[in-house]
């Protein structure tokens, strides 16, 4: 077994490192989830913890962990006698972002539960994790029916197998640490809230930090033994610490008075659910005791906010995570004088006496976006200006300031016709492992679905030939049935934006980027890939590569400057280009390709031709398209509806987007394609 490296080696990351801790000293905080970029030793440091927990007391022989104390009633390899039981280091458990489902729960042998009518069952990663870590690196990216059976065991406590009338019950508590790059994506918001603690992370700009965090590497690498060996002392120190504090724990006293800065904290930031209130005071109880004292403070329930709500409080999708230091320093200030009153002692609050930061240094404080110069209001309504092609600086003739996104607004599902076999999701029918059964099918590999009836239908025949004598049925591998089941997938969305000077007019512009950022979310809550090409001037750009991080798509989008002519041509070989690359990387994933323009195209010999022959490219390959038309004005030329009928696609104005009038895009869109 491989050394680790050093807990108490890792520089910087103070946060991170104390997020940890927390959960070493009091598990029932929840777990934590470490956010950041990558390189900035979230794996090491999580991988790290395991060492310094203290050992576990399971009953010999359990592949289940149960404690000899209090042994599991329905423990399937139970009941347990009392009085044998080892001791062993508590264990971290490692679950890959593409691990199947039998791996994470368990499988039961189901030709011997059929046949034998016994219980054969293999635990899984979550049987192994009970008492103990579980650590997903990269949790954004499981799958979605993974995530289902994590925030299941983690709500109850217990992890269940079901295979068609036979199930399996196990205690699975675990502490629950994930490590995820928000630029590939967020997580879904029911998983986000199980996570106790959330810390950002990020890579230090001080030199001399840098220069000791590539010192220590280069050591540890060279010989991890020894390496650890110098940093034996400080790790059996913190453990140390570890274990006085779980044995302080219980003795420390969470006053009236901190309580009521907890839920006045919580309410201020109008967090969902009451889970908040009471991982702050479990955190804030935990900070008490690792400091040593048997009374939480004022500074317990800032640090604890800090900690615990980032994840939680009520905002947009596309916000960035983080507490208003400023208007915590008021909460705690407002409500810390009363424990004088009734007794407490807990001081008075305010918090202004330690200025400890923030998750990730204080990722907290929010700046107020700068308002994009409007001009006035003649000049915004004029046609653009400098129609050379060529791009002007900010603020010239040939382009504008970024326009702001108009309010986003609910939209309904614009989906991929036919029956795909993507990357799990919310979209378009696919043929899924999870969903409805449609059929049954000879199994490839192992058997993950059993189809019951299917099963006995195969076997019925061959009873008497295979010489049936009892009540059971004789069951052959070869009789086993798969079931097929259809549920549903994430698409590729591929927005393709007009950036030109026809699209300039500031109010026309930021309907667009309202509806475009409608969409976006759509895509968010959808478990979507989003990519963005913009064309303007002369050519056309890929503003954002295929991507599982719809905030990056939003965040150009915001940035995105119009102005120019209007190279449509370009903009959608750009789109074409893009989907060919894509399809190689994830052949299965199927596109929805969105192209929000007026129709217009200028620039260089026939660009109207040229833009009907690339659009005829999207029609050949049978991808799905939709166009947003933005045309306005009292005369329409109505040349998005034909760009559309090129695509094989529909048209569709910005008003139509909305949720009341797009259920019937969406029949359009598969009708056009049956009819294709």
């Amino acid at each position: 077994m491989s050394t680790p490296f050093p807990f108490t080696a890792v520089v910087g990351q103070d946060d991170l490192r104390l997020a940890l801790l927390l959960n070493a000293v009091s598990p029932a905080v929840g777990g934590v989830l470490v956010r950041g970029e990558k390189g900035t030793a979230k794996s090491t440091a999580v991988r790290a913890l395991s060492a310094l927990l203290p050992e576990v007391d399971v009953v010999s022989g359990c592949r289940f962990s149960c404690d000899p104390d209090s042994p599991d009633p329905g423990c399937p390899d139970g009941p347990h006698e009392p009085g044998a039981f080892a001791s062993r280091p508590a264990r971290m458990v490692e679950l890959p972002v593409g691990a199947s489902e039998d791996r994470l729960v368990g499988a039961l042998d189901i030709e011997r539960a059929l046949a034998e009518g016994v219980k054969a069952f293999e635990p899984g990663l979550l049987a192994d994790a009970h008492r103990g870590i579980l650590y997903v690196d990269e949790v954004n990216l499981l799958h979605d029916h993974l995530v289902d059976l994590l925030l299941d065991a983690a709500a109850m406590g217990a992890s269940y197998v079901e295979r068609e009338g036979v199930s399996v019950r196990h205690a699975a508590r675990f502490l629950l640490v994930g490590t995820m790059n928000p630029e590939e994506g967020e997580l879904r918001p029911q998983l986000l809230d199980r996570f106790g603690l959330t810390v950002e992370v990020a890579a230090s700009r001080e030199p001399d930090q840098r220069v000791e965090v590539v010192r220590r590497r280069l050591a540890y690498d060279d010989d991890p033994a020894g390496f650890a060996a110098r940093w034996a002392d400080e790790e059996a120190a913190v453990r140390a610490r570890i274990v006085a504090a779980r044995e302080l724990l219980p003795s420390v006293r969470l006053g009236d008075g901190a309580l009521r800065q907890i839920a006045a904290t919580c309410a201020a930031f109008e967090v969902d659910g009451m889970r908040a209130d009471i991982v702050m005071a479990r955190t804030a109880t935990a900070l008490a005791a690792w400091a040593g004292r048997t009374e939480v403070l004022a500074e317990d329930v800032r640090q604890a906010a800090l900690l615990a709500l980032p994840h939680r409080r009520r905002r947009n999708p596309f916000d960035a995570p983080g507490l208003d230091e400023d208007k915590l320093d008021e909460t705690l200030e407002e409500f810390g004088g009363s424990d004088e009153q009734d007794g407490n002692g807990n001081g008075d609050g305010d918090g202004d006496d330690d200025p400890d930061p923030g998750p990730g240094g204080g990722p907290g404080r929010q700046p107020e976006p700068d308002d994009a110069p409007e001009g006035d209001g003649d000049a915004a309504a004029r046609p653009e200006a400098g129609e050379s092609g060529e791009p002007q600086p900010s603020g010239g003739a040939g382009e504008q300031s970024p326009a702001r996104a108009a309010e986003p607004f609910r939209t309904k599902v614009l989906s991929v016709p036919g029956l795909g076999e993507g990357a799990a999701g919310r979209r378009s029918r696919a043929r899924t492992e999870h969903g409805r059964t449609i059929g049954a099918r000879r199994p490839r590999g192992a058997l993950t679905k059993l189809h019951l009836a299917a099963t006995v239908q195969a076997a019925a025949p061959h009873q008497r030939a295979r010489g049936r004598s009892g009540p059971g049925l004789v069951v052959r591998r070869d009789d086993l049935r798969q079931a097929s089941r259809e549920g549903r997938e994430g698409n590729l969305v591929l927005f393709v934006v007009d950036a030109s000077g026809s699209m300039a007019a500031r109010q026309r512009m930021g309907a667009v980027k309202g509806a475009v950022l409608s969409l976006l979310l759509d895509a968010y809550q959808r478990r979507d890939k989003v990519g963005l090409v913009t064309f303007r001037g002369s050519a056309a750009d890929v503003a954002l590569p295929p991507t599982s991080s719809v905030d990056a798509a939003a965040v150009r989008l915001e940035s995105l400057p119009t102005g120019g002519r209007t190279p449509l041509a370009a903009g959608l070989l750009k789109a074409h280009e893009v989907l060919r690359v894509e399809r190689l990387r994830d052949p299965a994933r199927r596109a929805l390709v969105v192209v929000v323009t007026d129709g217009r195209a200028t620039g260089g010999p026939e660009p109207v031709a040229l833009a009907g022959r690339a659009a005829r490219l999207f029609a050949a390959e049978g991808t799905a398209s939709v166009v947003v038309d933005c045309e306005s004005g009292p005369v329409r030329l109505g040349l998005a509806g034909q760009l559309a009928g090129e695509l094989g696609g529909t048209a569709v104005t910005l008003d139509e987007l909305r949720a009341d009038s797009i259920a019937s895009l969406v029949k359009d869109v598969q009708g056009s394609r049956r009819a294709a």
